[in-house]
């Protein structure tokens, strides 16, 4: 059995190489379905990682990915379920199939019609504009079902998806940056060939994606996915219910913090980690405790004001000068009591200008736990302009 398998691995391999060398499409097509009745989504994925495993760079991958999808077209073994979990509100592919149902509607029914007839750039930049929420639905795979994918070893399409996903977002983000230089026709063009690209990635989604993750997840992690997935929400799916959320507990409870590391909100750090990110971070921040004695304060390289150890357990009135300690109790008193949640300043400090915020600090239940001052030089980031993509040499 393991060398049928095989073999039916190294021919799927040498078929996507063949179209890699620029075989004609039609004969590979023809010769894969000479061979192949059925191909599992697993086949596919075990394919592109060993292409990656063996040197392909996954952008060459990414080339092949719209021939993958009409190769495949039609021969993906659906596997049929007595149970279909999917089927239900809140979980995550269903949500994914809604917003795919909303996507395509939106392009073929008010984008495409509108290229045909009487063209209107200001109206095809508010449907564009409409579409570019495409990028919280591609935001929702890649950062949170992609993990899942790679725990379980399926490194190579995420990494061909998430390609493919970022050209789509440059094509759409293009059109309403640069327009303006470019003909009606031209722009007619780029718009049919950035929405080609977004119904393909629809059908890698629904043909590929989704048949691979469903044979994958246990019902666990469809819950934490479903949990984790809120602030990617759509409006083309508002308010999906929760799936499972008994479930998340259970992940939560088996994922064991070491001794010797904090546990916190999203994920665990060690003490000398926690330090060094405190002491790393552009900014000085002061905590005041709720007591309104400092608790705490940041060491980073450059300071914008100065800090002893000796301030550590003083009261913070006692910290300011005379003249400004009833500005100071009032910030404190405001963000405790919860009239407000935060306080901003900004003023010139010996050569720099300095953006001076105060926000309150509460637990999950809402009580105050101190104050904290975040501290901060923005005179070189008021002076930024354009943009920066590339790292320096």
């Amino acid at each position: 059995m393991s060398e049928i398998i095989n073999n039916r691995q190294e021919k799927l391999r040498e078929l996507i190489l063949k179209l890699h060398d620029g075989a004609d499409f039609e004969q590979v097509k023809a010769e894969f379905k000479e061979h192949f009745e059925t191909v599992s989504t697993a086949e596919i994925s075990a394919m592109e990682r060993s292409l990656v495993e063996q040197g392909m760079p996954p952008t060459e991958i990414q080339r092949l990915c719209d021939v993958h999808a009409s190769l495949f077209d039609g021969t993906i073994e659906q596997i049929h379920r007595t149970s279909k979990p999917e089927h239900t509100p809140g979980h995550p592919v269903y949500t994914m199939r809604l917003e795919n149902v909303k996507i395509k509607k939106l392009i073929e029914r008010e984008i495409l019609p509108l290229l045909e007839t009487d063209f209107d750039r200001s109206a095809l930049y508010s449907l564009i504009g409409r579409l570019l929420e495409i990028d919280k639905h591609y935001a929702r795979k890649e950062n949170v079902i992609f993990p899942y994918m790679e725990k379980h070893g399926i490194t190579a399409p995420p990494k061909v998806m998430w390609g493919v996903d970022d050209e789509i977002r440059n094509d759409l983000k293009g059109l309403l940056r640069f327009t303006s230089e470019l003909s009606d026709e031209q722009v007619i063009a780029q718009t049919h060939a950035a929405v080609k690209k977004v119904l393909d990635m629809i059908t890698k989604e629904e043909n590929i994606l989704i048949p691979m993750i469903l044979d994958t997840f246990s019902e666990v992690e469809w819950a934490t996915i479903s949990a984790q997935s809120k602030e990617f929400e759509t409006s083309w799916a508002v308010n999906p219910p929760a799936y499972l959320p008994q479930l998340v507990q259970q992940e939560e409870i088996q994922e064991e913090i070491p001794i010797g590391r904090v546990p916190l909100s999203a994920g665990s750090l060690s003490y000398e980690e926690v330090n060094a990110i405190f002491n790393t971070v552009p900014f000085d921040m002061t905590f005041v405790g709720a007591d309104d004695t400092v608790k705490f304060f940041t060491q980073g390289k450059e300071r914008v004001f100065s800090r002893p150890l000796s301030v550590i357990g003083r009261e913070v009135k006692n910290c300011h000068p005379p003249q400004s300690v009833h500005i100071v109790e009032k910030i404190v008193e405001d963000l405790r009591s919860g009239k407000k949640d935060h306080e901003d300043f900004w003023i010139n400090f010996k050569g720099l200008y300095v953006h001076i915020r105060y926000y309150a600090v509460r637990n999950e239940k809402g009580e105050y736990l101190g104050t904290l001052e975040v501290t901060q030089d923005i005179a070189p980031i008021r002076a930024l302009e354009g943009e920066k993509r590339l790292m320096n040499e």
